[in-house]
């Protein structure tokens, strides 16, 4: 790991918005920089409950690698800000810098400074919430036969995955709905199985003014429990 010159600057910028609230704005912008900087992050929200319905109810995580000639940029100041909070980011031994926030703005602008060498401005729109409508949360289904998983949200995501204990991170589209594959849940032949499925919503942005290979991605996670059946015998 190597360090690069001058201060380091990451921050998920927000203006003054109302009654001294943020507002980071809506929609993608790739921003601008002066190219020398590769910058490859994400933002992901989690539930904290099982089909979590509102913003507070998830957890959000950043984690952002800065490099400068291939080289990663370990020293500076990093700060994160969203509709509702400016959070520091440190740097950790995983050559990335990370931080936490609760709940979950949707919105979230990226700059990045590190002496002359800038990336700013850098803004991704990420999914809205999505809810489960079916299966019921802790419905009892089978697992040899295909189950219908069905999703209420706003505008369809880039791209979306969904995740069980037999099946890791299945490509579907975002239009509501899918069908999970016969065998796609882990089942028992003695006892039921309580498990989860995780339909994970994506959007990203490439960041103009950066190093090739640059990207900016915010992921919203939702879960429902579900339990499968004991195998027949």
């Amino acid at each position: 790991m190597s360090s690069t010159a001058g201060s380091v600057v990451v921050l998920f910028g927000l203006a003054a918005c109302g009654s001294g609230g943020l507002d980071p704005g809506a929609g993608d912008d790739p921003g601008s920089g002066t190219g020398s900087l590769g910058i490859e992050g994400w933002a992901r929200a989690t539930p904290r409950t099982a089909n979590a319905r509102t913003a507070p109810e998830f957890d959000v995580a950043f984690s952002v690698r800065v490099s400068l000639n291939n080289q990663t940029v370990t020293t500076g100041t990093v700060t994160i800000t969203s509709a509702t909070a400016r959070v520091p980011l440190t740097y950790r031994s995983d050559n990335r810098w990370s931080g936490t926030a609760d709940g979950y703005d949707e919105v979230y602008v990226l700059d990045v400074v590190s002496g002359p060498d800038k990336a700013q401005g850098i803004r991704v729109d990420g999914p809205d919430i999505h809810v489960f409508s079916q299966p019921a949360e802790g419905a009892s289904v089978d697992s040899t036969q295909p189950l219908s998983i069905a999703w209420q949200r706003g505008a369809a995501a880039e791209s979306a995955t969904l995740r069980t204990e037999n099946a890791s991170a299945l490509p579907v589209m975002d239009i509501g709905s899918c069908t999970l594959f016969a065998g796609g849940l882990k089942a028992d032949r003695s006892e039921a199985r309580a498990q989860q499925l995780r339909l994970s919503r994506t959007n990203r942005v490439t960041p103009a003014g950066t190093a090739a290979g640059s990207s900016w991605v915010v992921t919203l996670e939702n879960d429902l429990d579900v339990v499968a059946q004991p195998l027949a015998p």
